[in-house]
Formats: structure tokens, C-alpha cells, sequence
């Protein structure tokens, strides 16, 4: 039996990426999903693929009223809600100074407000399920800055914030409410998004912890274990998915290992002393 047997799932931005993880790793933990997307033609064959425990459903989440579609054909279809993830998002880099307006309004609708309605519209049938767990994909920079970031990292760390609200409010429900932050998840539509084609990212990965890039299947699990019982008394916490990005600054210089006498950061080291 699976974590998350007799379970049903709503997942946003389920058609690619993470969301598309996500989904299958649910399915193959035993639940049944709802995978949601403004892309229908990828969508439905990611839902396809699944089988039978799988639909998909149209769902721009800007739209307090597809919401409430979504959530009303999930339980028709499946007789209850016990999950919803908050997975859809956009991003636009560009620095405070050159930031469109529109753009800027874009993230907030899509990043900030989704989020929003998505849980106002599970509120009602998670708790005619006894309770649930709600899990909003936030970011690494839902936690850190970056330059050319404003709006994007404006947007995430509001998630952060709602997700502990959320918690404060619906924990009398029994519903929980955590926040994940991905860091370079390689495959993701936002990590192979035209801002970043100059971006060096094996000088940016190769001198984190974990040195390399993160991959879709590995935020899932994290997911996956927020949306299950195993995490029963986790709530209003932020869950780090980011290869030890953010543990500190790297330090050029400084040894990694410093009883490898190989290491020529440790021979820099020991030229010095």
C-alpha cells in the first residue's frame, strides 16, 4: 500500500515539470489525481498516461471561477478532496528599474493570487473530507533575494507567507499547510525559460553542497511526503528542496576538504598559513 492510498489529489501546473512529477509519483503512491493546466493538449496526455486514477482538467488559476469548476469535477469524479497542490507558476526576469508593469502584474495574478484561490476553493471540500493537507510551491527565492528578481521573488515570498496563515487558520480543520522551496530543478519550463540562456548553470551548481542541478522527481518526493500522514504534526513550515544552495555563501578559497592534500583549494590554504 502507498503513502497516500485512497487519497485524491489536485495538482496545478501538472502538465510538465514538477507538476507532471508530482502526479506520477501520487499516482504510484495510490492516489487518484487531478492534474491542472491552461496547457490542455500536453495535459490530457500526461493524464492519459496515467490511466484511469488520472483526469485532467482545464484550470487558469487566475480564475476564482475555474477554481471552483476544478474542484466541483474532482469531487464528483472521485467522491472527495483530501489534497491540493499548489504547483502552477510563471516567471519574468528583469530588474526593478526595467520591470514591466504588466509583467509584474502577470507574476503577482498567476505566483501570489492562484495560490489564494486555490485554497479558498479547496477549503470547503477538504474539510468535508475530515481534513487534508495543502502544499504551495513556493521557491528558493520565496526565502533569498536575487537581483533582476523583484517580482518574481515578491510573489513567492508572499506564498510563504500565506502558507502560514493558511495553517493558522485551517489547522482547526485539520488541514495542513505547508510551503516548498526548489532551487534549479533541471527540466521545468522556468529553468529552460530564454532569461536564463546566458546563465552558467554548472558555475552556479558546482560549489553548492549537492553539486548539481535538482531534479523534478526529487521535489515530488517532498511533496509527496507533506501530502501524506507521514508528515501528520508538519505545518506552516518551509521545506527546502535546494541542494544546500542557501546554507551559505561558497568562499573562493576556502577548502571543501581540508585533509585532502589534492584539493588545491587546501594547498591555497596551506600556502597561506
Amino acid at each position: 500500500m502507498g503513502r497516500l492510498e485512497g487519497k485524491v489529489a489536485v495538482i496545478t501546473g501538472a502538465a510538465q515539470g514538477m507538476g507532471a512529477a508530482e502526479a506520477l509519483l501520487f499516482v504510484a503512491e495510490g492516489a487518484r489525481v487531478v492534474l491542472a493546466d491552461v496547457q490542455d493538449e500536453t495535459g490530457r496526455e500526461v493524464a492519459a498516461a496515467l490511466g484511469p486514477v488520472a483526469a485532467y482538467e482545464h484550470l487558469d488559476v487566475r480564475s476564482a471561477a475555474e477554481w471552483g469548476g476544478v474542484v466541483e469535477a474532482t469531487v464528483q469524479r472521485f467522491g472527495r478532496l483530501d489534497v491540493l497542490v499548489n504547483n502552477a507558476g510563471i516567471i519574468r526576469v528583469a530588474t526593478i528599474e526595467a520591470l514591466d508593469m504588466a509583467d509584474y502584474h502577470e507574476m503577482v495574478a498567476v505566483n501570489q493570487t492562484g495560490v489564494l484561490l486555490g485554497m479558498r476553493a479547496a477549503l470547503a471540500p477538504l474539510i468535508a473530507a475530515g481534513g487534508g493537507s495543502i502544499v504551495n510551491i513556493s521557491s528558493f527565492n520565496g526565502l533569498h533575494g536575487l537581483p533582476g528578481m523583484a517580482a518574481y521573488t515578491g510573489s513567492k515570498f508572499a506564498v510563504r507567507g500565506m502558507t502560514k496563515v493558511a495553517a493558522m487558520e485551517f489547522g482547526r480543520y485539520g488541514i495542513r499547510v505547508n510551503s516548498v522551496h526548489p532551487w534549479g530543478i533541471l527540466g521545468t519550463s522556468m529553468g529552460q525559460a530564454d532569461d536564463f540562456a546566458d546563465v552558467d548553470a554548472r558555475s552556479i551548481f558546482s560549489n553548492q553542497p549537492i553539486p548539481r542541478v535538482g531534479r523534478a522527481d526529487e521535489v515530488a518526493r517532498v511533496v509527496a511526503f507533506l501530502a501524506s500522514d507521514d508528515s501528520s504534526y508538519c505545518t506552516g513550515a518551509e521545506w527546502v528542496v535546494d541542494g544546500g544552495f542557501g546554507a551559505g555563501p561558497s568562499i573562493p578559497g576556502l577548502a571543501t576538504d581540508p585533509t585532502d592534500p589534492t584539493d588545491p583549494q587546501t594547498r591555497l590554504i596551506r600556502q597561506r598559513d
